[in-house]
């Protein structure tokens, strides 16, 4: 065998090289290692299989048998032809003795082309020529070894004449190749436009989610400072807590000990002074004179009359100074009296640090509380800020409707809320009788009844002056209750959680104490009411707003 057939035979289909450690696949076709290992790694994505000679299908990735005889045999060609240089690509069928690059392929004699046996080759039209190619035969027709020259519309495949005159494709629209190629182009590229367009809108859309993240990340980080101050601040309230409970139960301690131990102290005594008289006794009863025996005073005398009833044991003896009740003195995280530091007194105001938190926590921002003017009564004065509700003397001679309170001092909100948590502020200044709370919106507002709190409709905290000082309740369905607390703040806060059922009233002293919490099913969008006798109630918000005039 001549060296350049020989030569042939050694050169890997992929590279075109010699081989360099040859594999066999199961069909029989050999390879370089590393080009079929790169073939098959690229293949993984689409988990198809198959040989690049022949193109038979695997359903996993082959396994490959090294050849020791072939690769020998490549080795030893390579050592005996140092001179001819390795040529990548394709070499002209032609040349035998020497490879030479192919520039041309043709389809029709199935063979590559070199610039010299190109130039003498037949030019007849069936001789198609194209792009140098190993795999001729994948431009053939299979069925009758005719170049593909048409394209069957119907059926999606390239064709040959013989298929298109008298195969299974007879009869059938065909395109030449050129023209189907266009067209498919033609679409691709259309394709190809509305993927550059989608993959625009998809970065747009990716660099919006980044930047919501972003958000949401700094969002996040910000509430947890909050979150961090406002749980640092419990643990100092918690710790001065402590330290005044234990400082608490050490004085009450000192204090029950000093006096069980003069209680001790003097029962000790009355001890000592029955057993002396005890001994007395004993002495008469044994005496045989009775002329000494009846000169003795009485047995009674003997015991002192102050002392027969006194240090009664089941009287107050000291042991136990009231270490579990609670006075009512303070129900909220505020101040104490220092009076009672009961488990049941700490337990409940725990529990108020906790609903805080959780009021606190769960609406970032107070509520946007405006007034509206067509719902308030004639003695009452509407800011031009509509966030004001000031008494008067002078009738407003506003329209009677059926919108308007008429016999009470009162004005709703524009707003109702339906769903959700949420909160608002007031501060009470110069009233002498004043109420804040939530009503539906078909509260009656002709009545008497339609007081806040006055009816079931609506629930109200209420403050009245009484000489210099005031008593505080809250009020629903006409049932007042007093709240025991001491208040010292005319601000409060109003804190809704609607699908909870609970609307809930704080006062906003340094912390926030809680008061009351009325529970109800509630089935009508609730507005907030502002009732006031003299001065004036302001919504606190974002604005100051001073009183109107």
């Amino acid at each position: 065998m001549a060296s350049a057939d020989l030569r042939e035979e050694l050169l890997c289909s992929i590279c075109l090289n010699i081989y360099t450690d040859p594999v066999m696949l199961r069909c029989g076709h050999n390879f370089c290692r590393v080009c079929i290992d790169r073939v098959l790694d690229t293949q993984d994505k689409s988990g198809v299989y198959s040989c690049p000679e022949c193109r038979e299908e695997f359903q996993k990735r082959p396994t490959v048998k090294r050849i020791i005889t072939l690769r020998n045999v490549a080795e030893r060609f390579r050592s005996t032809h140092p001179h001819q240089e390795e040529i990548t690509g394709i070499c002209c069928t032609y040349c035998i003795h020497s490879p030479v690059p192919a520039v041309r392929s043709c389809l029709h004699c199935e063979a590559s082309l070199c610039d010299k046996h190109l130039r003498i080759h037949n030019k007849g039209p069936e001789h198609v020529l194209t792009d140098p190619s190993t795999s001729l035969q994948t431009r053939k027709c299979s069925v009758h070894k005719e170049v593909l020259r048409y394209y069957c519309t119907k059926d999606d495949v390239c064709i040959c004449v013989s298929c298109s005159l008298a195969g299974k494709h007879r009869g059938h629209e065909v395109e030449m190749l050129d023209e189907a190629s266009e067209k498919k182009k033609k679409k691709l590229r259309n394709i190809l436009q509305k993927m550059t367009t989608n993959r625009k809108k998809t970065k747009e859309r990716v660099k919006s989610l980044l930047e919501r993240r972003n958000k949401a990340q700094e969002k996040a980080a910000g509430e947890a400072e909050r979150i961090t101050a406002l749980f640092l601040g419990i643990r100092k309230w918690l710790e001065n807590l402590e330290e005044k409970v234990i400082s608490e139960i050490s004085r009450k301690e000192k204090q029950v000990s000093w006096a069980l131990s003069n209680l001790i102290q003097k029962l000790e005594v009355k001890k000592d002074e029955l057993s002396r008289k005890m001994r007395h006794i004993e002495e008469l009863c044994n005496m045989t004179d009775p002329l000494t025996v009846l000169q003795e005073p009485d047995i009674g005398d003997l015991c002192d009359p102050e002392e027969e009833g006194d240090e009664d044991t089941g009287g107050h003896d000291g042991g136990d100074e009231d270490t579990g009740g609670h006075d009512g003195g303070d129900e909220g995280t505020g101040g104490h009296d220092g009076g009672d530091w009961s488990a049941e007194f700490i337990s409940h105001t725990l529990s108020d640090i906790m609903r805080y938190v959780n009021v606190t926590f769960s609406v970032k921002d107070p509520a946007d509380i405006l007034l509206d003017v067509n719902t308030a009564s004639n003695n009452i004065l509407i800011s031009d800020e509509l966030r004001i509700a000031t008494w008067t003397w002078k009738t407003q001679n506003r329209p009677k409707t059926a919108e308007r309170f008429q016999d009470c001092h009162q004005v709703m909100s524009r707003r109702g809320f339906t769903s959700g948590r949420h909160y608002w502020d007031v501060e009470i200044k110069q009233s002498e009788l004043w109420s804040v709370g939530m009503c539906y919106p078909s509260i009656d507002r002709r009545e008497c009844q339609s007081h806040l709190g006055y009816n079931k409709k609506s629930w109200g905290l209420y403050g009245r002056r009484q000489l210099y000082d005031y008593n505080y309740s809250v009020i629903h369905d006409s049932k007042v209750t007093p709240l025991p607390h001491q208040i010292s703040s005319d601000r409060f806060r109003i804190c809704l959680d609607y699908e909870a059922g609970q609307l809930s009233f704080y006062e906003l002293c340094d912390p926030i104490r809680h008061l009351h919490t009325f529970t109800a099913a509630f089935s009508e969008p609730l507005h907030a009411v502002l009732c006031v006798c003299y001065g004036y109630i302001k919504i606190l918000g974002s604005r100051n707003e001073e009183p109107s005039p």
